[in-house]
């Protein structure tokens, strides 16, 4: 069997450049050079497009660091690491109590990311949905509850840079419409997906904040040919549970 051959030779010489200056920040374009084995004309060239782009920053005195853009993506991965990790006992506690899948997200460009998902144990039907997929803040659970906290410009602003895009012809297209259900979010602390993504599928949502700043949602997604009214309560106060111990417990990180 043929071992692959990588794409791009140029972004392996980058993925070096990067290498060396997070052990040795502030080295000039020679010490990188003679460092990573290129030529002097090729470094130049490849770090002035890792200039351009911010993944590594030029210094007055001509040498060069790790860029701004580069350290966020890493602090951003920290962070989903670091929700993950903690909310996970309450989630998969969570999970054990109703026996539905469970999915955790962050706000990411006005979308919401997944970070975790959480299958049933018990369950024949599952749900396709993967970690690193997203969805728009207008259409599902998580995202009306997150949705829910904007302050009235940013929801304005939301709304002029985002289509409400129907995927089934349960969502919500008439602007009026969300505003309402946000504001019922508001009161219930609960958003609700009905069919509004998939059809026959019915999630419940709920956001996660620390000193008032939105951090992530999660919800419960399942079949709705499972779901009643009896269930759907036991659900929501299961996930109002789930949302002031993960709230609790933030606060003390």
């Amino acid at each position: 069997m043929t071992e692959a051959k990588p794409y791009g030779t140029v972004l392996i010489k980058a993925a070096k450049i990067m290498d060396h200056l997070s052990e040795h920040p502030n080295h000039s374009l020679q010490e990188i050079a003679n460092s990573t084995e290129m030529t002097a004309s090729t470094t130049i060239k490849i770090l002035d497009t890792l200039v351009l782009i911010g993944y590594v920053q030029k210094n007055e005195d001509k040498t060069y660091r790790l860029g701004s853009k580069l350290i966020r993506y890493a602090n951003q991965r920290l962070e989903q690491l670091d929700l993950a990790e903690i909310t996970f006992p309450y989630l998969e506690n969570l999970q054990h109590t109703i026996d539905e899948t469970i999915h955790l997200g962050i706000l990411n460009e006005n979308e919401i990311l997944y970070i975790n998902k959480l299958e049933p144990k018990h369950q024949t039907i599952r749900m396709s949905s993967k970690v690193g997929i997203t969805r728009p803040l207008y259409s599902s659970a998580m995202g009306k509850a997150v949705l829910a906290k904007f302050s009235q410009a940013d929801f304005e602003a939301y709304l002029g840079s985002h289509a409400l895009t129907p995927y089934t012809e349960n969502t919500i297209t008439n602007p009026l419409r969300l505003a309402k259900e946000l504001e019922e979010i508001r009161k219930t602390r609960v958003a609700f997906d009905d069919e509004e993504m998939e059809k026959d599928i019915f999630c419940i949502g709920a956001s996660i904040e620390k000193e008032g700043q939105i951090i992530g949602a999660f919800s419960v997604s399942m079949p709705k040919y499972r779901l009643n009214e009896e269930t759907k309560n036991l659900i929501i106060q299961a996930v109002l549970r789930t949302k002031e111990e993960l709230e609790h417990v933030l606060m003390t990180k």
